[in-house]
Protein backbone atom coordinates (compact mmCIF):
# COMPACT_ATOMS: atom_id res chain seq x y z
CA UNK A 1 0.00 0.00 0.00
CA UNK A 2 1.28 3.45 -0.94
CA UNK A 3 1.92 5.78 1.98
CA UNK A 4 1.36 8.86 -0.20
CA UNK A 5 -1.86 10.65 -1.08
CA UNK A 6 -3.09 11.65 -4.51
CA UNK A 7 -5.13 14.67 -3.47
CA UNK A 8 -7.98 16.35 -5.32
CA UNK A 9 -9.18 19.99 -4.94
CA UNK A 10 -11.94 20.80 -2.47
CA UNK A 11 -14.28 21.89 -5.29
CA UNK A 12 -13.82 18.53 -7.01
CA UNK A 13 -14.51 16.71 -3.74
CA UNK A 14 -17.76 18.63 -3.33
CA UNK A 15 -18.73 17.83 -6.93
CA UNK A 16 -18.10 14.11 -6.34
CA UNK A 17 -20.11 14.05 -3.10
CA UNK A 18 -23.11 16.01 -4.37
CA UNK A 19 -23.24 13.92 -7.56
CA UNK A 20 -23.26 10.71 -5.50
CA UNK A 21 -25.97 11.92 -3.09
CA UNK A 22 -29.72 11.65 -3.52
CA UNK A 23 -32.38 13.82 -1.83
CA UNK A 24 -34.34 12.15 0.91
CA UNK A 25 -37.93 11.19 0.10
CA UNK A 26 -40.68 13.69 0.94
CA UNK A 27 -43.14 13.13 3.75
CA UNK A 28 -46.13 15.01 5.16
CA UNK A 29 -46.10 16.25 8.76
CA UNK A 30 -48.26 18.53 10.96
CA UNK A 31 -47.15 22.12 10.36
CA UNK A 32 -46.51 22.56 14.10
CA UNK A 33 -43.63 20.08 13.77
CA UNK A 34 -42.11 21.88 10.81
CA UNK A 35 -39.53 24.12 12.50
CA UNK A 36 -36.20 23.84 10.61
CA UNK A 37 -37.62 21.25 8.20
CA UNK A 38 -37.25 21.81 4.45
CA UNK A 39 -40.30 22.15 2.20
CA UNK A 40 -40.47 19.49 -0.50
CA UNK A 41 -42.86 21.51 -2.65
CA UNK A 42 -44.21 25.02 -3.04
CA UNK A 43 -46.95 26.07 -0.61
CA UNK A 44 -49.87 28.22 -1.81
CA UNK A 45 -52.66 29.95 0.06
CA UNK A 46 -56.16 28.53 0.09
CA UNK A 47 -57.71 31.97 0.50
CA UNK A 48 -56.99 35.67 0.17
CA UNK A 49 -54.80 36.93 3.01
CA UNK A 50 -56.24 39.04 4.53
CA UNK A 51 -59.71 37.90 3.56
CA UNK A 52 -61.14 41.40 3.90
CA UNK A 53 -59.93 44.98 3.65
CA UNK A 54 -59.03 46.17 7.13
CA UNK A 55 -57.55 48.99 9.17
CA UNK A 56 -53.94 48.72 10.34
CA UNK A 57 -54.33 51.45 13.01
CA UNK A 58 -56.81 52.60 15.63
CA UNK A 59 -58.64 55.53 14.07
CA UNK A 60 -61.51 56.74 11.91
CA UNK A 61 -62.56 55.26 8.59
CA UNK A 62 -63.09 58.13 6.16
CA UNK A 63 -63.32 59.13 2.54
CA UNK A 64 -59.81 60.48 1.86
CA UNK A 65 -61.25 63.34 -0.17
CA UNK A 66 -63.02 64.63 2.99
CA UNK A 67 -59.62 65.25 4.67
CA UNK A 68 -58.02 67.33 1.91
CA UNK A 69 -56.34 70.40 3.41
CA UNK A 70 -56.96 69.32 7.02
CA UNK A 71 -54.54 70.76 9.59
CA UNK A 72 -54.25 71.95 13.17
CA UNK A 73 -55.39 75.45 12.32
CA UNK A 74 -58.27 74.41 10.07
CA UNK A 75 -59.29 70.81 10.77
CA UNK A 76 -61.84 68.91 8.69
CA UNK A 77 -65.05 68.20 10.61
CA UNK A 78 -66.79 64.88 10.04
CA UNK A 79 -69.89 63.42 11.61
CA UNK A 80 -69.22 60.36 13.73
CA UNK A 81 -71.83 57.66 13.05
CA UNK A 82 -70.62 54.79 15.21
CA UNK A 83 -67.96 52.14 15.83
CA UNK A 84 -67.00 48.95 13.97
CA UNK A 85 -66.57 46.17 16.58
CA UNK A 86 -63.68 43.74 16.13
CA UNK A 87 -64.80 40.56 14.42
CA UNK A 88 -68.06 42.08 13.12
CA UNK A 89 -69.12 43.12 9.65
CA UNK A 90 -69.98 46.87 9.62
CA UNK A 91 -73.73 47.46 9.53
CA UNK A 92 -73.43 50.85 7.84
CA UNK A 93 -71.37 52.54 5.15
CA UNK A 94 -69.40 55.78 5.32
CA UNK A 95 -71.14 58.58 3.41
CA UNK A 96 -69.50 61.88 2.38
CA UNK A 97 -68.82 63.99 5.47
CA UNK A 98 -69.06 61.00 7.80
CA UNK A 99 -66.67 58.68 9.64
CA UNK A 100 -66.75 55.47 11.67
CA UNK A 101 -64.32 54.52 14.45
CA UNK A 102 -62.31 51.34 13.61
CA UNK A 103 -59.81 49.54 15.86
CA UNK A 104 -56.68 47.94 14.42
CA UNK A 105 -57.62 44.86 12.40
CA UNK A 106 -61.31 45.70 12.03
CA UNK A 107 -63.15 45.51 8.70
CA UNK A 108 -63.06 48.74 6.70
CA UNK A 109 -66.68 49.79 6.12
CA UNK A 110 -68.07 50.31 2.64
CA UNK A 111 -67.63 53.84 1.35
CA UNK A 112 -64.37 54.40 3.27
CA UNK A 113 -61.02 54.32 1.47
CA UNK A 114 -58.60 55.42 4.23
CA UNK A 115 -58.17 55.58 8.01
CA UNK A 116 -57.02 58.59 10.02
CA UNK A 117 -54.96 57.65 13.08
CA UNK A 118 -56.74 58.51 16.32
CA UNK A 119 -53.68 60.57 17.36
CA UNK A 120 -54.51 63.05 14.59
CA UNK A 121 -58.13 63.54 15.62
CA UNK A 122 -60.28 64.99 18.36
CA UNK A 123 -63.84 63.88 19.06
CA UNK A 124 -66.50 66.19 20.46
CA UNK A 125 -69.79 64.31 20.87
CA UNK A 126 -70.84 63.33 17.33
CA UNK A 127 -68.22 65.44 15.57
CA UNK A 128 -64.65 64.39 14.83
CA UNK A 129 -61.98 66.98 14.04
CA UNK A 130 -59.42 65.67 11.52
CA UNK A 131 -56.07 67.48 11.91
CA UNK A 132 -54.12 65.66 9.24
CA UNK A 133 -55.06 64.69 5.67
CA UNK A 134 -54.79 61.10 4.47
CA UNK A 135 -54.38 59.66 1.00
CA UNK A 136 -56.58 57.00 -0.51
CA UNK A 137 -55.49 53.60 0.86
CA UNK A 138 -53.52 55.08 3.78
CA UNK A 139 -53.50 52.92 6.92
CA UNK A 140 -55.47 50.25 5.09
CA UNK A 141 -54.53 46.68 4.16
CA UNK A 142 -56.49 45.53 1.11
CA UNK A 143 -58.01 42.09 0.72
CA UNK A 144 -55.39 39.68 -0.70
CA UNK A 145 -52.62 42.29 -0.41
CA UNK A 146 -50.49 39.97 1.74
CA UNK A 147 -51.06 36.79 -0.29
CA UNK A 148 -53.77 36.28 -2.94
CA UNK A 149 -55.73 33.05 -3.08
CA UNK A 150 -53.70 30.43 -4.95
CA UNK A 151 -50.55 32.57 -4.71
CA UNK A 152 -47.22 31.19 -3.52
CA UNK A 153 -46.56 31.85 0.14
CA UNK A 154 -43.39 29.76 0.57
CA UNK A 155 -41.06 28.23 -2.06
CA UNK A 156 -39.86 24.67 -2.36
CA UNK A 157 -36.56 24.21 -0.53
CA UNK A 158 -37.33 26.72 2.24
CA UNK A 159 -35.91 25.70 5.61
CA UNK A 160 -38.76 26.70 7.86
CA UNK A 161 -38.27 29.44 10.44
CA UNK A 162 -40.70 30.38 13.25
CA UNK A 163 -42.19 33.18 11.13
CA UNK A 164 -42.74 30.71 8.29
CA UNK A 165 -44.89 28.56 10.57
CA UNK A 166 -47.13 31.60 11.09
CA UNK A 167 -47.43 32.03 7.32
CA UNK A 168 -48.37 28.36 6.95
CA UNK A 169 -51.07 28.77 9.58
CA UNK A 170 -52.48 31.81 7.74
CA UNK A 171 -52.46 29.81 4.50
CA UNK A 172 -54.50 27.04 6.09
CA UNK A 173 -51.81 24.37 5.79
CA UNK A 174 -52.33 22.13 8.79
CA UNK A 175 -50.06 19.53 7.17
CA UNK A 176 -47.02 20.31 5.06
CA UNK A 177 -44.79 18.40 2.61
CA UNK A 178 -41.17 18.29 3.77
CA UNK A 179 -38.09 16.26 2.96
CA UNK A 180 -37.48 13.41 5.35
CA UNK A 181 -34.58 14.18 7.65
CA UNK A 182 -31.53 12.24 6.42
CA UNK A 183 -30.33 9.53 8.76
CA UNK A 184 -26.54 9.63 8.98
CA UNK A 185 -24.52 6.92 10.68
CA UNK A 186 -21.48 7.81 12.80
CA UNK A 187 -18.77 5.22 13.45
CA UNK A 188 -15.66 5.99 15.52
CA UNK A 189 -12.59 3.81 15.04
CA UNK A 190 -9.40 3.38 17.01
CA UNK A 191 -7.85 1.09 19.62
CA UNK A 192 -7.07 4.14 21.73
CA UNK A 193 -10.69 5.30 22.04
CA UNK A 194 -12.85 4.85 25.13
CA UNK A 195 -16.43 6.02 25.86
CA UNK A 196 -17.06 9.44 27.37
CA UNK A 197 -17.99 7.80 30.66
CA UNK A 198 -14.56 6.15 31.01
CA UNK A 199 -11.55 7.83 32.60
CA UNK A 200 -8.81 7.28 29.98
CA UNK A 201 -5.53 5.61 30.88
CA UNK A 202 -2.13 6.86 29.73
CA UNK A 203 -2.58 5.48 26.19
CA UNK A 204 -6.30 6.21 25.77
CA UNK A 205 -8.47 9.16 24.74
CA UNK A 206 -12.20 9.71 25.01
CA UNK A 207 -14.30 9.42 21.85
CA UNK A 208 -14.80 13.07 20.93
CA UNK A 209 -15.77 12.76 17.28
CA UNK A 210 -19.00 10.83 17.82
CA UNK A 211 -20.42 13.75 19.81
CA UNK A 212 -18.86 16.30 17.46
CA UNK A 213 -20.40 14.68 14.38
CA UNK A 214 -23.77 14.04 16.02
CA UNK A 215 -24.10 17.66 17.10
CA UNK A 216 -23.15 18.94 13.66
CA UNK A 217 -25.66 16.62 11.99
CA UNK A 218 -28.46 17.67 14.32
CA UNK A 219 -27.65 21.33 13.74
CA UNK A 220 -28.03 20.76 10.01
CA UNK A 221 -31.33 18.92 10.07
CA UNK A 222 -30.14 15.30 10.09
CA UNK A 223 -30.83 12.42 12.45
CA UNK A 224 -27.48 11.04 13.69
CA UNK A 225 -27.25 7.33 14.45
CA UNK A 226 -24.14 6.56 16.50
CA UNK A 227 -22.69 3.04 16.29
CA UNK A 228 -20.11 3.42 19.01
CA UNK A 229 -16.41 2.62 18.94
CA UNK A 230 -14.93 0.04 16.57
CA UNK A 231 -11.41 -1.24 17.19
CA UNK A 232 -8.77 -1.18 14.44
CA UNK A 233 -9.93 -4.39 12.82
CA UNK A 234 -11.04 -4.63 9.19
CA UNK A 235 -13.71 -7.27 9.82
CA UNK A 236 -15.25 -5.38 12.75
CA UNK A 237 -15.31 -2.14 10.78
CA UNK A 238 -16.88 -3.92 7.81
CA UNK A 239 -19.60 -5.37 10.08
CA UNK A 240 -20.34 -1.93 11.57
CA UNK A 241 -20.40 -0.39 8.12
CA UNK A 242 -22.84 -3.05 6.89
CA UNK A 243 -25.20 -2.27 9.74
CA UNK A 244 -24.99 1.49 9.17
CA UNK A 245 -25.49 1.17 5.42
CA UNK A 246 -28.63 -0.86 6.06
CA UNK A 247 -30.12 1.76 8.37
CA UNK A 248 -28.84 5.14 7.14
CA UNK A 249 -28.75 7.43 4.11
CA UNK A 250 -25.03 8.18 4.53
CA UNK A 251 -22.23 7.13 6.87
CA UNK A 252 -19.37 9.00 8.53
CA UNK A 253 -16.41 6.94 9.72
CA UNK A 254 -14.16 8.84 12.10
CA UNK A 255 -10.50 7.81 12.13
CA UNK A 256 -8.76 5.16 10.07
CA UNK A 257 -8.35 7.40 7.02
CA UNK A 258 -4.55 7.88 7.02
CA UNK A 259 -2.20 5.88 4.78
CA UNK A 260 -1.15 3.45 7.49
CA UNK A 261 -1.25 -0.32 7.87
CA UNK A 262 -3.71 0.03 10.78
CA UNK A 263 -6.13 2.27 8.89
CA UNK A 264 -8.86 0.10 7.44
CA UNK A 265 -11.50 2.63 6.40
CA UNK A 266 -10.64 2.76 2.69
CA UNK A 267 -10.39 -1.03 2.51
CA UNK A 268 -13.74 -1.51 4.26
CA UNK A 269 -15.42 0.93 1.85
CA UNK A 270 -13.83 -0.79 -1.14
CA UNK A 271 -15.07 -4.17 0.15
CA UNK A 272 -18.65 -2.90 0.00
CA UNK A 273 -18.46 -0.43 -2.89
CA UNK A 274 -15.83 1.94 -4.23
CA UNK A 275 -13.44 4.60 -3.00
CA UNK A 276 -14.08 7.75 -5.03
CA UNK A 277 -11.18 9.75 -3.63
CA UNK A 278 -8.58 9.41 -0.88
CA UNK A 279 -6.92 12.70 -0.11
CA UNK A 280 -8.27 16.26 -0.36
CA UNK A 281 -6.21 19.41 -0.89
CA UNK A 282 -7.57 20.70 2.39
CA UNK A 283 -5.75 21.80 5.53
CA UNK A 284 -6.63 20.39 7.99
CA UNK A 285 -8.38 17.34 6.56
CA UNK A 286 -6.02 16.02 3.90
CA UNK A 287 -6.53 12.25 4.54
CA UNK A 288 -10.32 12.39 4.05
CA UNK A 289 -11.88 9.47 2.14
CA UNK A 290 -14.87 9.79 -0.18
CA UNK A 291 -16.67 6.58 -1.04
CA UNK A 292 -19.92 5.03 -2.10
CA UNK A 293 -21.39 1.71 -1.00
CA UNK A 294 -24.83 0.21 -1.51
CA UNK A 295 -25.94 3.45 -3.15
CA UNK A 296 -24.95 5.55 -0.13
CA UNK A 297 -22.16 8.05 0.45
CA UNK A 298 -19.49 7.05 2.97
CA UNK A 299 -16.97 9.61 4.20
CA UNK A 300 -13.85 8.71 6.14
CA UNK A 301 -13.04 11.60 8.46
CA UNK A 302 -9.65 12.31 10.04
CA UNK A 303 -9.43 11.25 13.67
CA UNK A 304 -8.22 14.61 14.98
CA UNK A 305 -11.29 16.62 16.09
CA UNK A 306 -10.27 19.96 14.52
CA UNK A 307 -9.61 18.22 11.20
CA UNK A 308 -12.88 16.31 11.42
CA UNK A 309 -14.85 19.48 12.10
CA UNK A 310 -13.31 21.35 9.18
CA UNK A 311 -14.21 18.45 6.87
CA UNK A 312 -17.76 18.54 8.23
CA UNK A 313 -18.01 22.23 7.35
CA UNK A 314 -16.18 22.07 4.03
CA UNK A 315 -17.53 18.81 2.57
CA UNK A 316 -20.29 17.24 4.65
CA UNK A 317 -22.36 20.42 4.78
CA UNK A 318 -22.76 20.62 0.96
CA UNK A 319 -23.62 16.92 0.95
CA UNK A 320 -26.38 17.49 3.53
CA UNK A 321 -27.66 20.36 1.39
CA UNK A 322 -28.43 17.88 -1.39
CA UNK A 323 -29.74 15.13 0.89
CA UNK A 324 -31.95 17.41 3.00
CA UNK A 325 -33.32 19.43 0.09
CA UNK A 326 -31.50 22.63 1.01
CA UNK A 327 -29.74 24.57 3.73
CA UNK A 328 -29.75 28.23 4.78
CA UNK A 329 -26.79 30.32 3.59
CA UNK A 330 -23.75 30.28 5.82
CA UNK A 331 -23.35 33.30 8.06
CA UNK A 332 -20.38 35.38 6.95
CA UNK A 333 -18.92 38.66 8.15
CA UNK A 334 -16.11 40.86 6.92
CA UNK A 335 -13.12 41.59 9.15
CA UNK A 336 -9.52 42.74 8.95
CA UNK A 337 -6.74 40.26 9.69
CA UNK A 338 -4.94 41.00 12.95
CA UNK A 339 -1.77 39.14 11.90
CA UNK A 340 -0.22 37.24 9.01
CA UNK A 341 -1.49 33.80 8.02
CA UNK A 342 1.25 31.66 6.43
CA UNK A 343 -0.04 28.96 4.10
CA UNK A 344 1.67 26.81 1.43
CA UNK A 345 0.33 26.85 -2.10
CA UNK A 346 -1.59 23.87 -3.40
CA UNK A 347 -4.14 23.31 -0.66
CA UNK A 348 -7.16 25.18 0.68
CA UNK A 349 -6.32 26.26 4.22
CA UNK A 350 -9.18 26.70 6.71
CA UNK A 351 -7.71 28.83 9.51
CA UNK A 352 -9.69 29.22 12.74
CA UNK A 353 -10.08 32.84 13.85
CA UNK A 354 -11.46 34.77 16.79
CA UNK A 355 -13.32 38.04 16.18
CA UNK A 356 -12.21 41.01 18.26
CA UNK A 357 -13.64 44.49 17.54
CA UNK A 358 -13.70 44.03 13.78
CA UNK A 359 -10.41 42.11 13.68
CA UNK A 360 -9.99 38.45 12.77
CA UNK A 361 -7.25 37.02 14.94
CA UNK A 362 -5.93 33.59 13.87
CA UNK A 363 -6.15 30.80 16.43
CA UNK A 364 -3.20 28.64 15.45
CA UNK A 365 -2.74 25.13 16.75
CA UNK A 366 -2.30 21.51 15.74
CA UNK A 367 -5.28 19.61 14.36
CA UNK A 368 -5.36 17.40 17.46
CA UNK A 369 -6.16 20.35 19.73
CA UNK A 370 -9.74 20.98 20.76
CA UNK A 371 -9.04 24.47 22.10
CA UNK A 372 -8.76 25.91 18.58
CA UNK A 373 -12.41 25.03 18.03
CA UNK A 374 -13.63 26.25 21.40
CA UNK A 375 -11.69 29.53 21.20
CA UNK A 376 -12.67 30.43 17.62
CA UNK A 377 -15.72 32.11 16.12
CA UNK A 378 -15.23 30.81 12.59
CA UNK A 379 -12.70 30.34 9.82
CA UNK A 380 -10.92 32.28 7.11
CA UNK A 381 -10.34 30.22 3.97
CA UNK A 382 -7.01 30.74 2.25
CA UNK A 383 -7.43 29.69 -1.42
CA UNK A 384 -5.14 26.93 -2.70
CA UNK A 385 -3.45 29.28 -5.17
CA UNK A 386 -2.35 31.78 -2.49
CA UNK A 387 0.66 31.72 -0.20
CA UNK A 388 -1.06 32.97 2.90
CA UNK A 389 -2.63 36.32 3.80
CA UNK A 390 -1.18 39.47 5.30
CA UNK A 391 -2.12 41.39 8.40
CA UNK A 392 -4.50 44.24 7.60
CA UNK A 393 -6.09 42.41 4.69
CA UNK A 394 -9.92 42.47 4.62
CA UNK A 395 -11.20 38.88 4.75
CA UNK A 396 -14.50 37.04 4.90
CA UNK A 397 -15.07 35.00 8.06
CA UNK A 398 -17.34 31.96 7.86
CA UNK A 399 -18.98 31.88 11.26
CA UNK A 400 -19.45 28.61 13.13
Amino acid sequence: MSLFFSVIPVAEAIRILTAAAAPADPEEIPFGEGLHRVLAEEVTSDTDIPGFTRSVVDGYAVKAADTTGAGDAVPSMLRWTGTVPMGDVPDRAVAPGECLYVPTGAVLPDGADAVVMVEHTEQAKDLVLIRRPVAKGENVLARGEDFPRGGRVLPKGRRLRPQDLGVLAAAGRSRIPVYRQPRVGVISTGNELVPVTTVPSVSQVRDVNSSLCAGFLQEHGCVPICYGIVKDDRDRLRDALDRALGECDAVLVSGGSSKDARDHCAAAIADRGEVLAHGIALQPGKPTILGRAQGRVVIGLPGHPASAYIVLRALVRPLIGVMAGGLPPERRVGARLAENIPSPKGREDWVRVRLESGLARPVFGRSGLLNTLAASDGVVVVPAEREGMEAGEVVEVILW
